[in-house]
């Protein structure tokens, strides 16, 4: 779903490095995905382990003078995939998300990629509902890259337990996603509704939807095999 939020509380969040883009402050995706990751030893063939359901908010920013996204809140459903978004710079937490899928067979549960085909989306967290999505399909989008026009930028943050380094982390970087063979298929554009309601203990709050601007379903998959550091905060 994409969405304007609060400017002042999507540039609360940026780390340093990052500014708002003057242009677009305050607008944001939130993106429930369904996914199925594989590396080099046949994961795909282990489904307990290597699917997973995914949850975050990209914001519009600016690194410099270029435009990129910013994802300060990712929520995921499996210990493999957040300890590897860790190592990437996404800052996971544990949560419970489902999405509506669609099915070859038809039925009334197939979900149909038609116009006027509906999608749910829900995301909760510590026995709390955090977010709830739905879109209506009405047509398709010939670029569907479009949809992901803005790199990713991330940050590695890992803290000392030590005394006297508290403040000093092992690791500080401001990154930017590398993503190969991006590929977007099946992508649909409609309208799009969004709740983020008030949740003790979580901020994901602080960006609930002032203004819908639409609703997309698409496929998408890529590959990570690296990572651009764009400054090292660690060594200052």
């Amino acid at each position: 779903v994409e969405f304007w939020a609060d400017p002042e509380a999507t540039a609360a969040t940026l780390p340093s490095g990052l500014s708002p883009d003057p242009k677009s402050n305050g607008h944001a995706l939130m993106m429930f995905l369904d996914w199925q990751f594989t590396a080099q030893c046949d994961e795909l063939l282990d489904p307990a382990r290597y699917q997973y359901r995914e949850a975050f908010v990209l914001l519009d920013a600016m690194y410099r003078d270029t435009p990129v996204m910013w994802c300060p809140y990712i929520y995921v459903d499996n210990d493999a995939a957040l300890a590897r978004g860790w190592t990437q710079g996404f800052p996971k937490k544990m949560g419970s998300i489902f999405q509506t899928r669609t099915f070859a067979a038809a039925s009334p549960a197939a979900a149909p990629i038609v116009p006027g085909g509906r999608f749910g989306a829900s995301l909760s967290a510590h026995g709390q509902r955090l977010a709830e999505a739905c879109i209506t399909l009405r047509k398709p989008v010939e670029n569907g890259l479009s949809l992901l026009r803005r790199p990713t930028v991330l940050l590695r943050y890992f803290p000392r337990l030590a005394a006297g380094y508290r403040d000093k982390p092992a690791v500080n970087e401001l990154a930017m996603s590398i993503t190969d063979n991006l590929t977007v298929a099946d992508a649909w554009v409609g309208e799009g509704e969004l709740n983020i309601p008030d949740a003790q203990g979580e901020e994901l709050h602080a960006l609930a939807p002032r203004r819908i601007e639409s609703g997309f379903r698409y496929s998408l998959s890529y590959s990570v095999t690296d990572l651009k550091i764009l400054e090292d905060h660690t060594r200052k």
